[in-house]
């Protein structure tokens, strides 16, 4: 498609949206105050992926939360596949409000007005690494740049195209991520591609292979748009912006570290990305770390940011550089650190440090038992002293480091598999890897109880007084014990299979609700056999079954899935079926588009089910990379899939860190317990 074709395109839309203004029926706030459902437009293609650097992808919806709960409003989501659909569908009176990270510009706003601001960013041209740097703007002479029709970034096109008339608009698929696009860019099949500063900050914590280069335009605003007509609900979500002040305000004077994060309205956490800090799970970002940040930032009426270290010395430097206001992650204050110019919070956690061993160690219940034996710390963590104090009492212990790189799960993964012979890790660390594996034992506590405090640049007392405040008042309070509880106190589940198949009293019924998942299963296409193996895979074929992230009913799908699903009780047996068996298709639909083998779809399907759409495109993705089959899911795609779980792997993915064995453990499960019931099956037939 041309520049000129792209313009007309662009115009026509623009007129077409113009005169439905005055034909369209909206709702304003009195009307959605009554049916006490406020109607979300959204973009059913945006990633949520793994912020490293930069806001979560969906703050603005996550605002947008905390007015619908202000207003006791009930959030109903409405996903469009095409993006140039959204300001068409609220023009048309299809929802009240779009929240898609929508830039402001002078198109949009003849079509339908906007909220204040919530942030600012600007735009940029990105190429391959291996590419020449454009100096000036004259460089853009004979060159293309690809975009997606709809978007902010073809208005940019066409305003440089207007400019260098030899620039040439290429259009890209509508359904492409970001990281398709890239990758394109990347391999030369697209010169050049526009995308937002945010975005591409993030994305170059993880790839090389890109670069940014020129800023395409001036920094733009997004906001929330509404219908023209809506003044009253405008006027109530701008009231709600500045009383939370989230709206950008630039005119706070700057007097100390405090001032400036107030300024700028944004608080920046560094933490590492692994189980007990910072994590993607089906979808949802989860840790203990990033529950208390994102608290932490509401509190104080913040906007927040999440940079990934990826290490703890490298946590550490981010804060002294000013990279980072707060660093994460269990740290003890002692001289050394305070001397490389930290400063720590009042103790927000308290632990002991506790040995571990592989299952099939010799029992240590002493330190004489530990003579001669190898135990593996970081040497920047406070268990490099512990040891170091108890080789004062048995000279023989060995102490050897361990990668700066490994944190402290992956150090106790070391031990399981024998890689290491013994560890140190705090209780509440092993505690949690006890409720995830039954390879390691927990073994003596070493020292006394030692307190664990947040992190801050030495000299940042603005701040520190903030911390001190909030963990005084929130240590050991309802939120603080529920994800306390929710993360590291929950006791290891007991594996109590259903009774055997073979003994069912059915008559060969597979599981109590076989004729409800043989219903949904022809609804949505699937074979009921492979869904029973799922759900027993999930539950236990137990309704009532939640787990420790808020997973609820017989396929465990998560309150908001649910809630986008439209379908409510989960832990009703038909409805949590339905709801399971719904994502799944919803699931395989998305998998679809990634050209894998149709014998493979389900596994590719039921890997996404478990671990999240983003970790498995990011397997497909390394097992292209590695030479392997990038559209078979065993002894493949699985393989790359366990490999990002270690640090060179997933710190260049654009999901991050998965516990990739439990996927892989999860489609063989299944498929092992499918190919059993599928027997079962033909028995009772006979």
């Amino acid at each position: 498609m041309t520049k000129q074709h792209l313009y007309l395109v662009f115009s026509l839309l623009f007129v077409l949206c113009f005169v439905k203004v005055a034909e369209a029926s909206s709702r304003d706030l009195s009307e959605i105050e009554a049916s006490k459902t406020l109607k979300v437009l959204t973009w059913s293609g945006q990633d949520n992926y793994l912020p490293r650097a930069g806001s979560p992808p969906n703050l603005d919806k996550e605002y947008l939360e905390n007015f619908a709960l202000d207003n006791n409003l009930t959030i109903e989501y409405i996903y469009k596949e095409d993006f140039a659909e959204l300001i068409p569908a609220l023009i048309d009176g299809d929802g009240d409000i779009i929240a898609s990270n929508l830039t402001v510009n002078p198109l949009r706003k003849r079509q339908v007005d906007f909220t204040l601001p919530i942030v600012e960013t600007t735009e940029h041209l990105i190429m391959a690494s291996s590419a020449k740097d454009l100096v000036n703007a004259k460089d853009l002479d004979r060159r293309k740049v690809a975009v997606q029709p709809g978007t902010s970034y073809a208005l940019t096109a066409i305003g440089l195209a207007r400019v260098y008339k030899n620039l040439e608009i290429i259009e890209i698929p509508k359904r492409l991520s970001h990281d398709q696009i890239f990758d394109k860019v990347a391999s030369g099949e697209y010169d050049l591609t526009i995308v937002d500063s945010n975005v591409i900050d993030s994305t170059l914590e993880y790839r090389n292979d890109i670069k940014i280069s020129l800023q395409a335009n001036s920094a733009k605003e997004i906001s929330w748009a509404v219908n023209k007509q809506s003044k009253l609900l405008k006027a109530a979500l701008n009231n709600f912006l500045v009383q939370q002040e989230i709206t950008i305000n630039k005119s706070i004077p700057v007097k100390n570290e405090w001032d400036i994060i107030a300024e700028r309205r944004t608080i920046k956490f560094v933490m590492r990305n692994n189980i007990s800090s910072y994590y993607l799970w089906k979808g949802e970002l989860m840790g203990f770390h990033y529950e208390l940040a994102k608290d932490f930032a509401k509190k104080h009426r913040l906007r927040y940011e999440i940079l990934v270290a990826p290490d703890n010395e490298a946590m550490f430097e981010y804060v002294k550089e000013g990279k980072a206001d707060i660093a994460l992650g269990f740290y003890t204050p002692n001289q050394q650190r305070i001397k490389q110019g930290l400063g720590f919070s009042r103790p927000y956690h308290y632990a002991t440090e506790q040995l571990v061993s592989g299952i099939n160690d010799p029992a240590i219940n002493s330190i004489e038992d530990l003579k001669y034996r190898n135990i593996t710390v970081r040497r920047s963590s406070s268990y490099w002293n512990t040891v170091k104090d108890l080789q004062t009492l048995m000279p023989e212990i060995v102490l050897t480091p361990a990668p700066e790189t490994y944190d402290t799960e992956r150090v106790i993964e070391a031990v399981a598999t024998g890689e290491f012979d013994l560890t140190i890790a705090d209780n509440h660390l092993v505690d949690l890897e006890l409720s995830l594996r039954s390879d390691i034992n927990a073994g003596i506590f070493i020292g006394k109880e030692k307190a664990q405090s947040w992190v801050v640049q030495k000299g940042h007392n603005a701040l520190l007084s903030k911390i001190d405040t909030y963990i005084k008042r929130t240590y050991r309070g309802l939120f603080y014990n529920v994800i306390h509880n929710k993360y590291f106190e929950n006791q290891k589940l007991i594996d109590q299979h259903h009774e055997d198949f073979t003994s069912q009293k059915t008559g060969g019924a597979l599981s109590p609700y076989d004729d409800v998942v043989k219903k949904y299963a022809k609804q949505y296409g699937f074979d009921s056999n492979l869904l029973i193996a799922q759900m027993h895979q999930e539950s236990r074929f137990n309704p009532k079954a939640k787990s420790f992230a808020g997973a609820l009913g017989l396929f465990q799908v998560m309150p908001r899935t649910a809630k986008e699903l439209k379908i409510s009780n989960m832990t009703t047996p038909e409805n949590g079926i339905h709801a399971g068996v719904k994502y799944l298709h919803w699931v395989q639909q998305r998998m679809r588009e990634m050209d894998v083998r149709d014998d493979q779809l389900i596994w590719f399907s039921l890997a996404s089910y478990n671990a999240g759409y983003g970790h498995v495109n990011d397997a497909i993705r390394l097992a292209r990379q590695k030479g392997w089959r990038d559209d078979v899911w065993f002894d493949n795609v699985e393989r790359a899939m366990l490999l990002l779980s270690k640090r060179e792997y997933s710190s260049k993915a654009r999901y991050g860190y998965v516990r990739g064995n439990e996927p892989v453990t999860y489609v063989r499960n299944i498929r092992h317990k499918y190919q059993a019931y599928i027997h079962q099956v033909e028995l009772t037939t006979l």
